[in-house]
């Protein structure tokens, strides 16, 4: 565990440096002419792993970020989902999707074909099980890449992306992530209000995540006969840990990021959760609800509320307590505001948040200046994974034991044939952290 002097230099280390990068966190600055090519206008070719609707999505908007690129390789798992996709990015942009039958790929290894397929920019979008493996693969290759979040379902999978992280900035490659918030300009002028003291010294974060069921787990009686195990986990991934990393990690993610950024990124010390699953669900092994309490350098505190059941009320916002005023972040409804030493409300422009992180990802690789989120996004899913651990085991959980946990929850072996056995739902009390 970081103690709380470590911490302490941290903080004011990324204060000292914050100056130097506020223009590029904090303004739409980089959004230039830059991003159509007024650096470099070489052609680039962007291939698409995992063509669900995440990443047909973000087919879309990294067609539309600069003015030379080209989709010319998609690989999924299966067909008929990217086949789907296909037709969608065809319909929206005909003269930028170029994805011949050859560059077509399907199946466990098609990530990898679309890699090797002669791309240069490459979107990682699967289910997140698979992202640490995807990450290196693109890394190893010296692909510029869009992750998308969370970055890894348990421990030794955030170790795999910290050292593809490291190496990724020695090969000068540009690593955007999918925790779109960092990328909305409203929500970077209220955290630089923040940040630059207007609510005093940060005591406490309420963030939650309350919404609907995400993705119904199917009842067993309408898997198709014949279809394997993993066909089956892989068709229903958000109801699986080792697929989604559960509600938490999945979905609640940007909620623990809001509370990370108000922090500014200095990792949570401890954290103790309940959790459960309250609503009967016909398979998979994920909570339905969660609540963690995150202990953060200094005494400051951090409060999770996190909810996927229907009928109930829904909200997704967070709520920034300082020592002499209070901030709220109003998530996709209304505009931030501060009420501490001077009153503030954002009024300036909201584009679309998902576009803009596509923009100034291909802005970066333009201006060879590429922008590397890798620390904080695997530092973000790492402290969301730690409130699933102290919720799933009912233990206090501190960041080095989360760390340094040696669950694998992913089956051993990863073919279409092989077992796939699903882990029991966690008990809290009776499940051990390993």
């Amino acid at each position: 565990m970081m103690n709380n002097s470590n911490t302490n230099t941290t903080r004011r280390d990324f204060l000292k440096t914050s100056a130097l990068i506020g223009s590029t966190l904090m303004g739409p600055a980089i959004l230039t002419d830059r991003i159509y090519g007024a650096d470099n206008d070489a052609p680039l070719k962007i291939g698409l792993i995992g063509c669900g609707g995440r990443g047909t999505g973000a087919a879309g908007q990294a067609l539309h970020a600069d003015k030379n690129v080209t989709l010319t390789a998609m690989g999924d798992v299966f067909e008929d989902q990217l086949k789907s996709s296909l037709a969608i990015l065809q319909n929206k942009e005909p003269a930028k999707v170029q994805v011949d039958e050859a560059h077509r790929f399907v199946g466990l290894d098609a990530y990898q074909k679309v890699i090797d397929s002669g791309v240069d920019v490459v979107l990682l979008t699967t289910p997140p099980g698979f992202r640490p493996m995807h990450l290196k693969a693109a890394v190893a290759a010296g692909k510029h890449i869009f992750c998308e979040k969370p970055v890894a379902t348990d421990a030794p999978g955030i170790r795999s992306v910290l050292e593809s992280v490291e190496s990724a900035k020695q090969k000068n490659l540009a690593l955007v992530a999918g925790l779109c918030w960092r990328y909305n300009l409203a929500e970077r002028a209220l955290f630089k209000q923040v940040h630059d003291g207007e609510l005093g010294d940060v005591r406490a974060v309420y963030a939650t995540y309350y919404t609907g069921t995400v993705k119904p787990m199917p009842p067993a009686s309408q898997r198709p006969s014949g279809m394997g195990d993993l066909e089956w986990q892989l068709r229903n991934w958000y109801n699986f840990g080792w697929l989604s990393g559960d509600g938490l990690v999945e979905q609640a993610v940007h909620a623990v990021d809001w509370m990370c950024w108000a922090m500014q990124d200095a990792p949570p010390l401890k954290a103790v959760a309940v959790g459960g699953r309250q609503i009967p669900s016909p398979g998979g092994n994920i909570f339905d609800h969660f609540e963690v309490n995150y202990e953060f350098p200094g005494g400051a505190r951090g409060f999770l509320g996190c909810r996927q059941q229907a009928g109930c009320a829904n909200d997704n916002s967070a709520t920034i307590l300082g020592a002499s005023g209070l901030g709220r972040e109003l998530g996709f409804g209304g505009m931030p505001f501060v009420k501490g030493k001077t009153d503030w409300r954002y009024s300036g422009p909201r584009p679309d948040m998902y576009q803009v992180e596509h923009d100034e990802l291909f802005a970066s690789i333009r201006s060879a200046q590429p922008i590397n989120d890798g620390v904080r996004m695997t530092h973000t899913t790492l402290a969301a994974l730690m409130g699933r651990m102290a919720a799933y085991t009912g233990q206090e959980i501190t960041w080095d034991m989360a760390l340094n946990s040696q669950e694998s929850i992913a089956p051993a072996i990863i073919a279409w044939d092989a077992p796939a056995p699903v882990a029991p739902m966690a008990m809290p009390g009776q499940t051990k952290f390993i």
